[in-house]
């Protein structure tokens, strides 16, 4: 299959040029080995053999040999790797050395010890819309700043975009029928509980609480959700799971890049608003959601209320990857008002921030920009944070185009990097 470039490629070479190494981590089949590759000049795979890992006890050095960059890859099956390429970098002073890629941290998160100034961190997540060119990509999100009006129409349908949905972001699929998708995502929920998280963690979970607990993660997508409540979401009447055992299975799912909350955003406000602080859930992908409750095209596309939950997940998932470029990150606003907002961009680089709200349909724009322009006007601290570099409300619809107010109305279908 050819290789479809991905968001991914230029912040990799970017840390590359300034760092000593670089760790691409991200769930299973996200497609860190195929990217890594594109840039790497040798490499290493250490699932291929068992002996691989026991060199790697007996003689790291032996495995950090290689023309440069010298990709690792599955390195957290042997972490003691990650001290001898320290100190391999610290050696040869020299950028671009090393590539580890890993779908799991390590039991002890070595990560943790000190890599300053020698490893870059990348965050690899399934394809967005655009880069798997089930998009148009012709309104650039890092161009929204430009304060230039958008105009376009989206490719995707509503069945479409439900499509889309259930199958979502893997780069393996991307030649795969509908149907083999499905299997696919059942298939990779079936691992999560049987075998990933015991292999990551070392600890032997019960396999259907485990899915009892991704169930009520997917029933929750988009939303906050504290342990008391997925607790008693998930306990049966006879089979009681308390906070910390969830504590401990939801610690698991991180561990295996399963779970991917979107954090509350920090921010000084000029109000006596309140900000909550609780994330909201997301899984590696939404088509993961989709797998877990059995629910396929025609039935999602068939319940508008939970396809809006599950479409705000695809938007949290392709901002992510296309703010990345920018090293921007995304996170979601709550205050003790009610005021929400789905998505806030906030680029460290430069101090830009920007703004967004998810609606499937367009019946409740105005609401929506009302909650986007009450964000700017009334909440946020204009004089400590500047004024926002766009508003926009994303959604499953056909056009793009600029309201009086400035905020900007797109489809998933045409929003690009």
């Amino acid at each position: 299959m050819a290789y479809y470039p991905r968001v991914a490629d230029s912040v990799l070479s970017e840390l590359l040029g300034g760092m000593g190494a670089v760790l691409i981590e991200g769930p299973r089949a996200s497609g860190k080995t195929s990217t890594a590759l594109q840039q790497s000049a040798s490499s290493i795979r250490l699932d291929r053999s068992p002996e691989l890992v026991q060199l790697a006890e007996l003689s790291p050095d032996e495995l950090l040999r290689g023309y440069t960059p010298h990709l690792v890859d599955e390195w957290q099956l042997a972490p003691t790797l990650w001290n001898a390429m320290r100190q391999e970098i610290d050696e040869r002073q020299k950028r671009g050395q090393f590539i580890l890629s890993g779908s799991a941290m390590p039991y002890d998160d070595v990560t943790r010890h000190s890599g300053a100034g020698r490893f870059g961190r990348l965050r690899m997540r399934t394809m967005s819309l655009a880069e798997s060119r089930a998009s148009s990509a012709e309104v650039s999100l890092s161009g929204l700043a430009s304060g230039a009006r958008v105009q376009a129409t989206s490719p995707l349908t509503y069945r479409d975009l439900a499509e889309q949905a259930v199958r979502g972001g893997w780069p393996g699929l991307l030649d795969a029928a509908t149907r083999q998708a499905i299997v696919f995502n059942r298939s990779y929920v079936d691992d999560l509980c049987e075998t990933e998280i015991m292999g990551a963690t070392g600890i032997r979970h019960n396999p259907e609480h485990l899915r009892r607990l991704i169930e009520s993660v997917s029933r929750n997508i988009s939303a906050e959700a504290t342990l008391k409540s997925l607790s008693a979401d998930i306990s049966g009447n006879s089979d009681h799971l308390d906070r910390k055992t969830v504590s401990n299975y939801m610690d698991g799912l991180r561990q295996v890049f399963g779970l991917d909350e979107l954090p509350a955003w920090s921010v000084s406000l000029r109000s006596r608003s309140r900000l909550r602080t609780s994330p909201k859930l997301h899984l590696a992908d939404p088509a993961l959601a989709c797998a877990a409750l059995g629910i396929g095209v025609d039935r999602l596309a068939r319940d508008p209320e939970y396809f809006g939950q599950v479409f705000e997940s695809m938007v949290v998932r392709d901002l992510r990857a296309l703010a990345s470029v920018e090293f921007g990150r995304v996170y979601h606003y709550r205050d003790n008002t009610g005021l929400e907002i789905d998505a806030i961009i906030e680029y460290p680089e430069d101090g830009k921030w920007g703004a967004c709200e998810v609606k499937l349909g367009s019946s409740k724009i105005p609401d929506v920009e009302r909650n986007l322009l009450k964000l700017r006007n009334e909440r946020v601290d204009l004089d400590k944070l500047g004024e926002p570099s766009f508003l926009a409300v994303i959604t499953g619809t056909e056009y793009a185009y600029t309201l009086p107010s400035g905020v900007h109305v797109i489809p998933l279908g045409v929003l690009g990097q």
